[in-house]
């Protein structure tokens, strides 16, 4: 899942990341294409059981194929399982 800030001016791509930090809803610029993935990305991490033939036929009407759909699964499902290998094991954060 690819996220492009190429062409923004430095101070527009910071408004980005900030905005993708505090809400994805809320980052300014986002495509369509953008926004379907991070909905996606949403849904699969947050209600994983909930992911429904829409949220897949959003993708593939932004573009998507399917082998660009399975990667996008498959690394916000490897996060996923990452970050809980992490908090299940007590891992803290280096400063």
């Amino acid at each position: 899942m690819i996220l492009s800030t190429a062409g923004l001016a430095a101070g527009a791509q910071d408004a980005v990341v900030a905005g993708l930090q505090t809400s994805p809803r809320s980052a300014p610029g986002l495509s369509p294409r953008e926004d379907a993935l991070l909905d996606y990305a949403e849904v699969l991490t947050l209600t994983p059981a909930a992911v429904q033939a829409h949220h897949i036929q959003r993708l593939r009407d932004q573009g998507l194929d399917d082998r660009a759909i399975h990667d996008t699964c498959a690394v916000v499902a490897y996060f996923a399982f990452v970050n809980r290998i992490a908090d299940g094991l007590g891992v803290e954060l280096e400063s």
